[in-house]
Formats: C-alpha cells, structure tokens, sequence
C-alpha cells in the first residue's frame, strides 16, 4: 500500500475529496497510489493538503528499495550450486595415486583448476590428500628408522596405501549418498 494511500485513508478521505481539496486529477492520485512517485508541485500538493511532511509521501519507495535489495541478496546466496558429481570425481581421482602419496594430491588440484569448483568441499578434499602425503612419509621413515625389519616397513607402506584408498573410498560414498566429506579437516591448506 502507497503511503498516500493510507495518508488519505487515516484522513478519512476518497481519491475524489482528495481530488476536490488539492485540485490535483483523480488519474494522478490513483497513479501515485498505484506506485508512481510524487514530484514537484504534486509532491507539495498533496503533503500541504493532507498536513504531513513531502518526505511522508516518500517513505513507501525507500522501503521498497531496502527490501529488494534484501530480497536480491538472499537470491544471490542461493544461486551457489555445486556440483556433487564432479567433486566425487575430484575426490575418486586421487585413487590411482594412493599407492604414491607425493603425487595423490595433483589430480585433485588439476581437476578443480581446470573445472573452476573451488566449493569448500573440493578444498577439504585437497587439503585431505595433501596432509596424507606429508604423514605418509612421516610414519614410512620412523618405521624406517626404528629397524623394525623389512617386512614391517613393507607392511606399513601396505597399510597406508589401503588407509588412503579406505578414505578415498569412504569420501566418495558419503558425497554420494549425503552430500558431504566423512573424513575432513579441521582445518584447509587450501
């Protein structure tokens, strides 16, 4: 409703006894009433005859403009779509890789550079990767160092290689079935 619209309705007026006392045309008042804005000497007019400030007849457009500009912001928000099928791949694309931890982070990188999904679940995915391939080594070389014997360092490279593929694995079904990481980060690298 148009602020002269209920100025006139709280004086008790019709759009004709409006019309009669400021001598302004009846089309016009319905105009303004309809969303049209007031100027000049209409403006003046109308503020002098129904005894409000000119600035009262202008209120309902600037709230107007303060709700669509909300409006518009929250469409924006929701416009943020992501595509689920490609992070799985992102994520699945780090598989061929897992036996080599310095290299199962690249693919991922290369995919996300080259589609532009920069989502914050395709970065915990790197980031995911990228702290595999610096704890692998880590653990490699203290079982290394420990002179456990061959067969244990050879079991340790075993078993973090089947850990990541498990994640990798793990990742992907839960980006399937719900959208999200069940293993991630606390924090990106990204």
């Amino acid at each position: 409703m148009s602020e002269l619209k209920k100025l006139r309705e709280k004086k008790n007026l019709t759009q004709e006894e409006l019309s009669e006392k400021s001598g302004i045309s009846v089309r016009t008042i319905q105009r303004i009433e309809a969303g049209t804005e007031p100027k000049g000497y209409t403006l003046k007019t109308l503020a002098a005859t129904l005894d409000v400030a000119e600035k009262e007849l202008l209120k309902q457009k600037e709230v107007i403009e303060e709700v669509f500009i909300e409006d518009k912001l929250a469409v924006v928000e929701e416009k943020e779509v992501i595509n689920f099928n490609l992070i799985k791949i992102i994520n699945l694309s780090s598989l061929p890789f897992a036996w080599l931890p310095i290299a199962n982070f690249l693919p991922p990188i290369l995919i996300m550079l080259f589609t532009k999904e920069k989502s914050q679940i395709t970065k915990q995915i790197i980031s995911l990767q990228i702290f595999l391939a610096v704890i692998s080594p880590v653990i490699f070389m203290i079982v290394a160092l420990l002179k456990v014997g061959s067969k244990a360092v050879l079991l340790t490279m075993v078993l973090l290689t089947l850990a990541n593929i498990y994640i990798i694995l793990r990742n992907a079904y839960e980006i399937d079935k719900k959208n999200k990481l069940f293993y991630n980060l606390n924090f990106s690298v990204l």
